[in-house]
């Protein structure tokens, strides 16, 4: 019987094992990376900008219209910057996809070109809202994540930051922020970087919750959790146990 590491070149297999081996807390240094937020100008894209730039970190806010997104900035200050959705991308390392889920195709079709060679961070929610409340689409990739990584075949698409509450990031009296974030991703890379962001955010923890192809199950949870916000009229998050 074949081993998977039989299937793997001797270097590549030590690789393999040495990345087992490493402690999945030992996390890089992002604090020199430029954010950028596609959707800045919206509620969650609003409240990210702003977590990331209190926690220290350079962050441009993008829109389709740049003073709109200067605007945004302006009102949120902390040297948070405003631009143009194609100029948010050229000038950050890192990119959020923040954007409503009807433009989200759109958007990023738009901007390969200057999205290329980043890492991009989709945290896209496709819903739909009926008399029953929340429920989630499914969109013919699998998720929005997996969408994004069809559109923008020279970026490195990661998935996370889908189940915080807006209202809590923008919140200036909250300090910290209980919960954890599932990041999903094909490199260990790529999903070491993401969860060393959410780290950045007091009380955040990112937690690597499988490849791209799990990020449907992972969106879909939204519908779930504001249907718990609703009845207890509450900003509910997650916690990972035993981890």
């Amino acid at each position: 019987m074949t081993t998977p590491d039989a299937a793997l070149s001797p270097n590549a297999a030590t690789r393999a094992k040495a990345a087992l081996k490493r402690d999945p807390w030992d996390l890089p240094d992002v604090s020199g990376l430029v954010v950028g937020v596609l959707g800045g100008t919206g509620d969650q894209g609003r409240g990210l900008a702003y977590r990331f730039a209190r926690a220290g970190q350079k962050v441009i806010i993008g829109s389709r219209v740049a003073e709109r997104a200067q605007t945004a900035a302006d009102e949120l200050g902390l040297g948070i910057e405003g631009a143009a959705n194609a100029d948010c991308a050229r000038r950050s390392d890192v990119v959020i996809v923040a954007v409503p889920w009807e433009g989200h195709g759109k958007t990023l079709e738009a901007l390969r070109e200057e999205l290329a060679g980043k890492l991009v961070i989709d945290c896209v929610n496709p819903l739909g809202f009926d008399k029953k409340g929340a429920y989630a689409l499914k969109p013919e990739e699998g998720s929005a994540a997996e969408q994004a990584a069809a559109l923008l075949p020279d970026s490195r698409v990661a998935a996370a930051f889908h189940h915080l509450s807006a209202v809590l990031l923008q919140d200036p009296e909250t300090e910290r922020i209980d919960t954890d974030v599932m990041v999903l991703g094909e490199s260990r890379a790529d999903t070491d970087v993401v969860q060393a962001l959410a780290a950045r955010i007091p009380g955040m923890r990112g937690v690597f919750a499988g490849r791209l192809r799990n990020a449907h199950q992972v969106e879909s949870l939204v519908a779930n959790l504001i249907s718990t916000n609703t009845r207890y009229k509450a900003h509910a998050g997650l916690r990972i146990t035993d981890v």
